[in-house]
């Protein structure tokens, strides 16, 4: 901001020379837009500034309702008016109104909401129709939650993906869900949901109730997995079984390992690689001259190179006499060569 006084001087060599460039060179300033302006403003009386009113009253409250808000925000910020003369018109400052736009950036409308403004009502009571749409919603909720619970059974007690299509479980394994879920809900409901027939879950049922056959067996051959260090397959376990005078079938072993979760954890063997590392001799100084930098017709460079022939390899030394060559480094030797 500039004072009064270099208004006046700055204005006056305007008149004097009619010329803004050559009034802003002289002076040093100000910016061409702003001696336009004053040029403009000059002999105008000084446009007085709205007196806001910051009392809070019943038809100006401090904190005002969150209409009046949203109407400024959307006056500055999209039909784009100037917020000074917002500020004005609404009685608000202008710190006021960036405050609420940081708000409605940050939580929206809600944050503009003033619960001191919200006059409290009765509530009626609700009309049939909107009795049963709030039992349709109940239903709507019963049905959702059964879907988590038929979901969350399904990874928990089958180990079963999150993403496992439901319709592709077998019967034994939608017995098992109902078996978990029966307690909380009806036995047809889950029926329904999991599209098994009643007769199927009570075969099943018969089925998981009878005792294991095989436990003996099962206990029998997790001795003779333990004993090994797990090191022994299905293969091996059944021909000692069958040393034993055990007869079962190879494949009911191999079933009960997987059951059982005898997996047999075998080292990965390294690759075959011929390679040996560097076994081949260095080549011999034949020539016997010596690596000095400083001599360079005693320096001598070597270059092995191997071809591959049918017979078997072939290898070509290269060798470059520096005999009668002006000192050079190394680098330009080799490009050289």
């Amino acid at each position: 901001m500039y004072s009064q006084e270099k208004v006046n001087i700055a204005l006056k060599l305007y008149h004097q020379c009619r010329s803004v460039t050559k009034t802003v060179q002289t002076l040093g300033y100000p910016t061409k837009k702003a001696l336009y302006d004053w040029v403009h403003d000059e002999g105008k009386p000084k446009k007085q500034r709205k007196i806001l009113e910051l009392t809070n009253t019943k038809t100006h409250p401090g904190n005002p309702p969150v209409e009046v808000k949203m109407d400024a925000l959307h006056r500055c910020f999209e039909l784009g008016e100037s917020i000074k003369s917002v500020s004005e018109d609404i009685g608000y400052t202008r710190a006021s109104i960036y405050a609420w736009r940081k708000k409605y950036l940050r939580k929206g409308t809600i944050a503009l909401m003033n619960d001191k403004n919200i006059q409290p009502e009765t509530l009626e009571e609700g009309s049939v129709a909107s009795n049963a749409k709030v039992e349709e919603l109940k239903v709507q909720m019963l049905d959702m939650q059964l879907e988590i619970d038929i979901l969350r059974e399904t990874i928990n007690v089958l180990k079963k993906d999150p993403g496992v299509d439901q319709t592709a479980l077998k019967n034994r394994e939608k017995a098992v869900i109902v078996d978990a879920l029966k307690n909380k809900y009806s036995l047809p409901l889950l029926l329904k949901e999991l599209n098994l027939a009643k007769s199927c879950y009570y075969y099943q049922e018969n089925i998981l109730s009878k005792p294991d056959k095989y436990a003996q067996l099962r206990n029998h051959i997790s001795k003779i997995f333990t004993e090994n260090k797990g090191c022994y397959g299905y293969r091996r376990i059944y021909g000692m079984l069958a040393k034993e005078g055990c007869t079962v079938s190879e494949k009911v072993v191999r079933r009960i390992m997987k059951q059982e979760n005898m997996v047999v954890r075998v080292r990965k063997k390294r690759k075959y690689s011929s390679y040996k590392g560097e076994i081949t001799p260095a080549v011999s100084n034949v020539i016997e001259r010596n690596f000095q930098a400083d001599k360079p017709n005693q320096k001598w460079l070597t270059d092995i190179t191997e071809f591959a022939i049918p017979s078997g390899k072939v290898y070509l030394s290269l060798i470059v006499d520096c005999f009668k060559v002006k000192p050079q480094s190394e680098q330009q030797l080799l490009n050289h060569s």
